[in-house]
C-alpha cells in the first residue's frame, strides 16, 4: 500500500504526546489563510512511499518515542483523503504497539458509506485525534479556509458520539478569529463534546510566508502579527471556561 507523502519529521514534539514520528501526506482541500503547509495542498505532489517503508524507518526512532510516551503522528495536508494508506500504516503500528494520531482539520469529512465504513475502520486502529477547529461562524469560515465549516463541526460531533479522545486545536489569528463571541461560540460548541482531553490555542506565525512566495501565490494575511501572550491566554480560557 502505496501512500503519497510530502515529508517527515522524526522528532516531533508539539503534535501528541511525548515525541513524535510525523508522517505528512499531500494534499488538502481547504486554503487556509494562514497555512504553513501550502505546498501540502496538490493531491500530486510529494512522493509515493510504501507503508513497509515508513514502519521500518520509524523503528529506528522506536527507543526514543518508547521512552517518552509517544508515537506516529499523520499530520498534512489532509490525511483522512488517504484512508486506505492510513488504516494500512496504523494496522501496521499497532503490530508493533506504537500509539497512533492523526491531525485533521475534518475537511473531508462525508456521511457517504464507503467513507463511513473505511474511517470507522480507521478509528479502531486510532487511539488520538488532532482536530483542528478554524472558526465557529461559517462566513467566517469560509472567508477563512475557502470551505464551510458544517461538515467539519459534524465531524466533531461524530468523533464525540464514537467516544474518540480528541485534543481541540485552534489557531488564534487577530482580527480573523479572535472575536469574543465568536470564541464564546466555540467554547460552547467544545462543550457540547464529550471526548475533549485538552485544548490548545496555537497562535498565529508567519514562518510559512515564503512558501507562499515561492509558489507565486499571494500571501492574504500581510500586516497580521503573531497574537500578543495575553491574547492567547484570553482565547484559552474562553475556550475552555465556556466549555466547563
Amino acid at each position: 500500500m502505496k501512500g503519497r507523502i510530502h515529508s517527515i519529521e522524526t522528532f516531533g514534539t508539539v503534535d501528541g504526546p511525548g515525541i513524535r514520528y510525523v508522517v505528512f501526506t499531500q494534499g488538502c482541500l481547504l486554503r487556509c489563510q494562514f497555512c504553513h503547509n501550502a505546498d501540502t495542498w496538490g493531491l500530486h505532489g510529494g512522493k509515493e512511499m510504501e507503508v513497509q517503508e515508513i514502519i521500518e524507518d520509524l523503528t529506528a526512532y522506536l527507543p526514543f518515542i518508547n521512552a517518552s510516551g509517544g508515537g506516529i503522528t499523520v499530520s498534512g495536508g489532509e490525511p483522512l483523503l488517504q484512508l486506505p494508506f492510513l488504516l494500512e500504516l496504523f494496522k501496521a503500528c499497532k503490530q508493533i504497539g506504537i500509539h497512533t494520531t492523526i491531525d485533521t482539520s475534518g475537511g473531508c469529512y462525508s456521511t457517504a458509506s464507503h467513507f463511513q465504513e473505511q474511517l470507522l475502520e480507521l478509528l479502531s486502529y486510532t487511539d488520538l485525534i488532532l482536530l483542528d477547529l478554524k472558526h465557529i461562524n461559517r462566513k467566517k469560515h469560509i472567508n477563512l479556509t475557502g470551505m464551510g465549516n458544517d461538515h467539519i463541526l459534524a465531524f466533531a460531533t461524530f468523533l464525540s458520539e464514537k467516544q474518540v479522545p480528541v485534543w481541540i486545536r485552534h489557531v488564534l489569528v487577530p482580527t480573523i478569529n479572535d472575536n469574543v463571541d465568536d470564541l464564546q461560540n466555540l467554547g460552547e460548541f467544545i462543550s457540547t463534546l464529550s471526548n475533549v482531553e485538552k485544548v490548545e490555542i496555537l497562535p498565529y506565525h508567519k514562518l510559512g510566508v515564503y512558501k507562499w512566495e515561492a509558489l507565486g501565490l499571494d500571501y492574504p494575511l500581510v500586516g497580521i502579527d503573531p497574537p500578543s501572550e495575553e491574547s492567547v491566554n484570553y482565547a484559552y480560557s474562553m475556550l475552555v471556561n465556556t466549555s466547563n
